[in-house]
């Protein structure tokens, strides 16, 4: 089984799927392990609801009780740790996943809890930008019950209203590779982005040392 392969995932997870599906987001969501495929599991979950053996709504509502209560650990860990974890050069818990987080927390406040749960990386890291800036925590859990249950719950509808299609019923296996490259197309841009600033900074800083070297010279 792969974790880039929700359809197998779930189906190979048996009786097991609706509590490895609710690990899965609680990890993502709460322990900094950004890459679990949210939006795709729930998504799929919701396509493959009858086959697993779920409803809808039980697959809804162990989501959205995960993905809150991650969100939870998240807020914690950040009050209580803060960046220590952090370093430029590690494998997950970089400083730039979490540089990231804060900006866009900055950027949207509260309201980040919820648009957040959205972007890839971004849902799993803002909940500990929340706590580590201080941010009240009673209206972090309104801003984290409210993003918690938009994502849970529209996604696992989406899912099981596509699963109505007749083409999507057919080919469930091509949109679950489309929907896997969907969650990561973000994470790609970020990592480009970047790249491409970095590029830009080194040639602007070589061309200053060369006009200042020249103009030593002279």
């Amino acid at each position: 089984m792969s974790i880039l392969d929700p359809q197998t995932l779930l189906a190979g997870m048996g009786p097991w799927a609706l509590g490895g599906l609710s690990l899965m987001i609680f990890v993502e969501s709460g322990l900094l392990f950004p890459f679990l495929p949210g939006d795709s599991l729930l998504v799929t979950a919701g396509l493959l609801h009858q086959s697993l053996g779920l409803s809808v709504a039980i697959i809804a509502l162990c989501a959205f009780l995960a993905a809150a209560a991650g969100d939870q650990v998240g807020f914690f860990l950040g009050h209580r740790f803060g960046r220590r974890w952090f370093r430029p050069d590690a494998r997950v818990l970089k400083t730039a996943h979490l540089e990231q987080a804060e900006a866009f927390f900055e950027r949207h406040g509260g309201a980040a809890l919820v648009l957040g749960r959205f972007v890839p990386v971004v849902r799993t890291f803002v909940p500990l930008a929340a706590g580590t800036s201080g941010y009240p925590y009673r209206r972090f859990v309104v801003w984290n019950l409210t993003g918690a249950f938009l994502w849970a719950v529209g996604m696992t509808v989406l899912g099981s209203l596509l699963g109505g299609l007749p083409f999507v019923a057919d080919h469930i296996d091509l949109l679950a590779v489309g929907l896997v490259v969907v969650s990561v197309l973000p994470i790609v841009v970020t990592a480009l982005r970047r790249s491409h600033a970095a590029r830009a900074e080194e040639r602007a800083t070589a061309t200053t040392r060369g006009e200042e070297a020249a103009g030593d010279r002279s």
